[in-house]
């Protein structure tokens, strides 16, 4: 599991700086990262078959993740 798909700094590769800065500032920002964090790496785990899952966990996990990412989103540009 050297590269797990979906990392933030993939995601938001041209927010590098503000991602730190509000991690370091905001400490619901910094708790998004970490829940987001973890539910990527739950999912890769999970399509990766290391901890089989069910189909219906793995699709709600993604949109989890997808909620979670679109908050941090909106941080971001604000």
């Amino acid at each position: 599991m050297s590269h797990v798909p979906n990392e933030l700094h993939d995601e938001f590769p041209d927010a590098h700086e503000r991602m730190r800065t509000l991690k370091q500032s905001d400490a619901h920002f910094a708790r998004l990262v970490d829940s987001y964090h973890e539910i990527n790496r739950a999912i890769h785990r999970a399509n990766a078959e290391v901890e089989p899952t069910s189909d219906e966990i793995i699709e709600q996990m993604k949109k989890q993740r997808l909620a979670i990412k679109d908050e941090l989103a909106a941080m971001i540009a604000n």
